[in-house]
């Protein structure tokens, strides 16, 4: 796992959150809800080859 991971999902939290204050300041909590979300799915989204790694190195270790 590379550090670049780590610092781009750390940005987009950051971006999540503080887009996710603003629109919640401004009254619009449906659009900070939906914001919160894709922030969530777009994380995913990045992760998801690393954990198909992970998975691929425990079936390598245990010879499944």
């Amino acid at each position: 796992m590379d550090v670049s991971l780590i610092l781009k999902v750390c940005g987009v939290g950051m971006l999540v959150a503080v887009a996710s204050q603003v629109l919640s300041k401004s009254g619009r909590d449906d659009m900070a809800s939906l914001v919160s979300l894709a922030g969530v799915v777009l994380v995913l989204m990045m992760l998801v080859g690393e954990v198909g790694t992970l998975l691929a190195r425990v079936r390598e270790v245990f010879g499944i």
